[in-house]
């Protein structure tokens, strides 16, 4: 289609129909998503709340991106989520559009001073279902402060198992939470292995690039570790596969090898590189409400739907 200047549409006069712009399909595309999004039939929720750790030491692979994109996925489809900012950057915190500046209720006060979750937690203002617990700066330095406090790599776990909302329907009721998510900081430090303590599975975004791959070995010995001493019960449940280019050799030779090494848990859904999913946070949104017609905000909602249809794995 060519493309036409301003005054080439205004030249076109009154019969010129405004919806065969560029722009006002764009809208309409967008409008269609939205409305789509709303009359999207509910999952069936789990019977208890799972509490997914999204880790991954490597930065850059689209850990936050997807902790957010998959939350707010799930809260689209009908499942009441709760996502814990445990990066002390709040990147999590700021494309879900609640307010992080220092002095605000955070995981730092749940986490050092012991503060009941429940009055840390917020809701998001976009995405119906969807609450989160943001990070501060003042989280930076709670692995020095935590370091002589006995226990202190159980401190999450019991600051989430004594909300009033997480466990099962018979226990708790239809104002559970189904679905927690940790989103946690590029490092295997305190802050990390909290999370990896206060887990039942867990979710690794791999960028689909070799790099990517380097890393994985030290965090599954990790995770093997925790499994070891601090909990028997975590569960490498779901890998996603992230900016993923279908241009490229290397991205497929990447999702292959992958999936090849760790079968099932793969995801078939894979992130398509998308500058929609790169934008939204920069309008304090995840790409799910910024641009829900999107390839990226499609992706995330199929990934969100695996999650929540397959349970859990071994």
């Amino acid at each position: 289609m060519p493309v036409r200047t301003a005054a080439e549409v205004a030249s076109q006069g009154e019969g010129f129909e405004d919806a065969a712009t560029p722009l006002a399909r764009a809208a309409q595309h967008s409008l269609i998503a939205r409305q789509r999004t709303a009359s999207r039939p509910a999952l069936p929720r789990p019977q208890a709340t799972r509490v997914f750790v999204v880790a991954n030491q490597k930065g850059g692979v689209g850990k936050t991106t997807s902790t957010v994109n998959v939350a707010a996925g799930l809260a689209q489809l009908g499942q009441r989520v709760l996502v814990i900012d445990l990066d002390p950057q709040g990147n999590a915190s700021t494309a879900l559009s609640v307010e992080h500046r220092r002095g605000v209720p955070s995981t730092y006060d749940a986490l050092v001073d012991g503060v009941p979750l429940a009055d840390v937690v917020v809701p998001c203002p976009d995405v119906e279902g969807l609450f989160v617990v943001p990070a501060t700066i003042d989280l930076a330095g709670a692995e020095i402060e935590l370091v002589s406090v006995v226990a202190r790599e159980g401190r999450l776990q019991r600051a989430i198992s004594g909300h009033p909302l997480v466990g099962s329907a018979q226990d708790v009721g239809e104002d559970r939470f189904d679905f927690v998510f940790i989103d946690c900081p590029p490092s295997l430090g305190l802050l990390t292995l909290n999370a990896l303590v206060a887990g039942d599975e867990m979710m690794i975004p791999i960028q689909a690039e070799y790099y990517a791959l380097e890393g994985l070995g030290q965090l599954l010995e990790t995770v093997d570790m925790v499994r070891a001493h601090l909990n028997p019960d975590l569960a490498v449940s779901t890998i996603l596969v992230t900016m993923y280019d279908a241009r490229t050799r290397l991205a497929a030779g990447v999702a292959e090898e992958v999936r090849e090494h760790f079968g099932d848990q793969v995801l078939k859904t894979s992130i398509p590189r998308s500058v929609r999913v790169s934008e939204a946070p920069s309008y304090g949104q995840t790409v799910m409400t910024y641009d829900p017609g999107s390839p990226g905000a499609l992706s995330y909602l199929e990934a969100a739907r695996e999650i929540a249809t397959k349970g859990v794995r071994p």
